[in-house]
């Protein structure tokens, strides 16, 4: 850096000057140094996608409907059950099955709950997973 502080002609200002394009000519070197070395930026992003084939397409699930009447009337998809030993035998079945049916129970709604425990109850004991309550039309609104 240059500083010029007065002449010899013996002015009695001092002249205070700094000569800035040595600084200017730094700072232009530094910013294209710097925008070199700064890393191409892509604004994509590279993925392993797995190869093959697609999964196969999912079934409909089977589904068993349990109604249960206002008189205590279980029906199997529509079909009266007997007695208490006949759901159970129903349910047996389907929890034996390797790709259990849905159960959705219906009850009525003026159907007592101790008839519909009875049949949760049954349903979790032999070991249904896929249970639910449906509702219907005879549900109050």
């Amino acid at each position: 850096m240059a500083m010029n502080l007065g002449s010899s002609s013996g002015d009695q200002d001092v002249m205070v000057d700094i000569n800035t394009t040595p600084l200017i000519d730094v700072m232009l070197v530094l910013l294209i140094m710097l925008i070199i070395t700064i890393p191409i930026q892509l604004h994509s992003v590279n993925l392993n996608m797995p190869q093959g084939a697609p999964p196969p397409t999912q079934t409909e699930p089977v589904v068993v409907t349990i109604d249960i009447d206002f008189d205590g009337t279980v029906l199997w998809n529509g079909m009266a059950l007997a007695d208490r030993a006949a759901l159970e035998a129903n349910l047996s079945r389907a929890a034996a099955e390797p790709d259990q049916p849905e159960v959705h129970i219906r009850p009525n709604k003026l159907v007592e709950y101790k008839q519909v425990a009875m049949v949760l109850a049954s349903a979790q004991r032999l070991g249904v997973t896929k249970l639910g309550m449906v509702g219907n039309e005879q549900f109050v609104k």
